[in-house]
Parts: structure tokens; sequence; C-alpha cells
């Protein structure tokens, strides 16, 4: 009899709780304990998240790699007004700013490098076309990539944003380049274009087919207001669509535990109760 090609149940859990979360069925699962985003009713920690939104179960062997050989970490942040940084009071509490220092704290002996080519306005296509000279040339180990929310905002044409998507990251796994996404961020201007569960659907399959990590920004942004951990109006900046400052640095922290636990290296995310 042929063998079925299912899923090791940690990933069938994985994905199956992802949709049920992005239906919004996830609101009384339990919070998870880390270091870097720790449980809410123990700590009173704002980046907590259910266990189930947590970053995971898509290796990342070239980051590890580098972890274990013990050279400069060099990670490339690409995306739109997310990463570059809008909303934010001032460059060093731009995500990926706070990422290096998050992650430079958690693993003090390996040298972070974390550059940032975020682009206001841009879409996957936009994007895809510069990675040979704003992405490879870096030499990165890991691309950490958000995008669609400009295609939802214009009411974009999704499938052409996901293809783009997709040679995209065919490009940078031939380049040798681990590969992290991040989807929609949760704010009333989102809400507004029905297209946004599409995207997130889309988003998903892709992390799930091409064996991506996927940072579940929206369902985090969700939790985080609807469980009290943060007002809309604490972790979205005036225009009410870009994060803050405050959520710029929950964002980072949940990206750094994905980095840190995707890589294997389980010792910087579990076994400390620090936090920088």
């Amino acid at each position: 009899m042929p063998k079925l090609n299912v899923a090791p149940p940690h990933r069938q859990r994985r994905h199956t709780l992802a949709a049920l979360l992005l239906l919004g069925l996830g609101a009384a699962l339990p919070i998870i304990a880390s270091p870097i985003g720790r449980s809410a009713g123990a700590t009173g920690d704002r980046c907590a998240v259910p266990a189930e939104f947590a970053p995971g179960d898509a290796a990342l062997p070239h980051t590890a790699a580098r972890l274990a050989s013990g050279g400069t970490l060099t990670i490339v942040a690409l995306g739109s007004s997310s990463t570059e940084g809008v909303g934010a009071s001032r460059p060093e509490s731009t995500y990926p700013r706070r990422l290096a220092a998050v992650l430079q704290e958690y693993l003090p002996k390996t040298p972070i490098r974390v550059v940032n080519r975020g682009v206001s306005g841009e879409m996957a296509e936009q994007m895809a076309a510069r990675i040979d000279r704003d992405v490879l040339a870096e030499k990165p180990d890991l691309v950490i990539w958000q995008l669609g929310s400009n295609t939802v905002l214009r009411d974009g044409d999704i499938a052409a944003e996901i293809e783009s998507l997709r040679r995209g990251i065919a490009r940078l796994k031939a380049a040798g380049v681990d590969v992290m996404l991040i989807d929609l961020q949760y704010a009333p201007a989102m809400l507004a274009h029905p297209g946004y569960r599409e995207m997130l659907y889309a988003l998903a399959a892709v992390a799930r087919s091409e064996d991506t990590a996927i940072i579940h920004r929206f369902a985090m942004m969700r939790h985080w207001t609807e469980d009290g951990q943060m007002s809309l109006s604490a972790m979205l900046a005036p225009d009410r669509l870009h994060m803050s400052d405050a959520s710029y640095d929950c964002l980072a922290r949940q990206v750094a535990r994905g980095i840190i636990t995707d890589a294997g290296d389980r010792r910087y995310a579990l076994a400390s109760d620090r936090r920088p």
C-alpha cells in the first residue's frame, strides 16, 4: 500500500490551529511562557502570546549553521512600511533595530547584523525585483520578508502578490538563504478590506508549501488588544494603521523567539528568564 503524505503531528496541529486563529476561534487558548514572550498572567508581559501563535517548526538550517560556527549572523529585513519603521518614534524603535538588540542580548557570543531593507508602499513584485541588489548583496543567512498589507489596502491582485512571493523565495533559497515571512498588521484600516482574510490564508499556505517559517503578526496583534495586554491606541501609531514603538518591540521579541527556536538553539529561548 502506498504511503500517505501526512505531516508530522506537531505540524498538523500548528496548521490546524493557525487556521482557527485566523478565523478568530483561538481566544481561550493557553498563554506561552518564555523569556522573550512570557506569560502575561504570570509576569504582566504585554508581548506574550498563546503557544499556538508562536512561530516555529520550519527549520532555519543556514541560520543554525551560522550560530554553530560562531561567525556574524546577518539578517536582512525585507518589506514595506512596517519594516522601514513608519509609526516608530525614532530609528532605534523600528522592529529590525529592536530585533538586533534582543538577539544580541540572548546570543551574546554571536555578532548580530540586521540590515533594514524596508521601502514604504512596496508590494511583493517590487521587493522581489530588488532581491539581488538590496538583499543578496548583503550575504544574509536569513531574510525576514514582511508583505501583503499594501496589496490588501489597495484591493490589489492577491494571486499576483503570492506568485511574486514564490519566485522570490525560490531565488533566496537557491542562494542558500533561510526565509521567514511576516503577515499583515491588525488594524481598523486593514479590517475595512475583505481581502485581508484571503491574504492571510494565502501567506499561511505559502509558508506550508515552501516549508518556510511565518510570524502570524495579525493574530498576535489581535490577541494583544483583545486580551487586554495593549490597548489599540497603544499598539498602533496615530494613523491607526502602522505599529507603535510598543508593538514593534513586541514583534521584534516574537521574531527573535522564532529565530532562536527554529535555529535549534533552545537554550536561549527557554533556559533564561532575562529580558533586555
